[in-house]
């Protein structure tokens, strides 16, 4: 397909996987990860450095960590005074603030975060949700296209984009640690816990952890859905201090931190669906967790 060339930084669980869909979409990729060429998809062409990216792509995509890197990823962009970069879309869950502080530098910016997990990239059935001007969304409606089949535009400012996703992440964390808890007393009451799960997902209890995580994760004892506990106690810490800007109610969100503070301190980098064994204290101890359980950004 014809279309600008898309510049991709942050090969991680994520990244590598949504800069192979723009690749099998028909775009020209050159991608970027700070971890070296190893992790470029099949199809794509290595960048050695985000200057590279600067001069020879109209649209950088970034799935990184956190807002910091990927303020200094868009002011390594901006430098470049013969750049050919005019948007960034940005997938990272980065935060409100940060996100309009990104817009502001440089390369017009589309915030747009994902949710759906590494799997759901593959599959294409990952939701990006994004937030920009008229005229940015429309630049960019073919990379986003590209990313996934399933899109939504939320609003026209960025940032917007990215108090959805804090919110989705909010009730996930507390989904999947409030499953662990109800699970964990069922089995102790002699219950199966795929029976409970069965009559859970048809009641209302039904969630996104009765649903996938535990079905898929940890009855399984895969423990491999690709996000790390890290990223997700950073995730709620984020949200935390967006609700305390505006002045929200944050009572269960303080639970759920101190939570999933914990568990990514016990075991930094864990699957997050290893919050159950956590949970439970069972007899596999976090410092037992295999290298195939560690979960990078992206």
């Amino acid at each position: 397909m014809s279309g600008p060339v898309v510049g991709f930084v942050g090969l991680g669980n994520m990244g590598g996987a949504l800069a192979a869909n723009l690749v099998r979409a028909g775009f020209e990729v050159l991608a970027y990860d700070c971890a070296g060429p190893a992790r470029t998809p099949l199809g794509a062409r290595w960048a050695p450095g985000p200057a590279d990216l600067a001069r020879g792509t109209d649209v950088v995509v970034l799935s990184l960590p956190d807002g910091t890197v990927c303020e200094q990823v868009v002011r390594d962009l901006t430098a470049i005074r013969d750049r050919r970069v005019t948007h960034v879309v940005d997938t990272s869950t980065v935060g409100v603030s940060a996100a309009r502080r990104l817009a502001a530098i440089g390369p017009a910016y589309v915030d747009a975060p994902v949710s759906g997990g590494a799997a759901g990239a593959r599959k294409r059935t990952l939701m990006v949700m994004y937030a920009g001007t008229d005229a940015d969304c429309a630049y960019v409606e073919p990379v986003l296209a590209g990313l996934s089949d399933r899109r939504r535009r939320v609003g026209e400012r960025p940032g917007q984009a990215q108090a959805l996703k804090l919110a989705n992440n909010f009730l996930s964390a507390t989904a999947l640690a409030a499953t662990s808890e109800a699970v964990a007393f069922g089995t102790s009451a002699g219950l199966d816990p795929a029976v409970m799960l069965e009559v859970l997902d048809a009641s209302s209890g039904r969630s996104g952890a009765t649903a996938d995580k535990f079905p898929d994760e940890v009855l399984t004892g895969r423990y491999a859905s690709g996000f790390s506990n890290t990223l997700m106690a950073k995730d709620v810490r984020l949200y935390l201090r967006e609700v305390a800007g505006l002045g929200g109610a944050s009572a269960v969100a303080e639970v759920t931190e101190t939570v999933w503070g914990a568990f990514a301190a016990a075991d930094p980098g864990a699957d997050f669906t290893r919050i159950y064994p956590f949970t439970v204290g069972a007899s596999e101890s976090p410092s037992s967790t295999d290298s195939t359980s560690r979960t990078t950004s992206g």
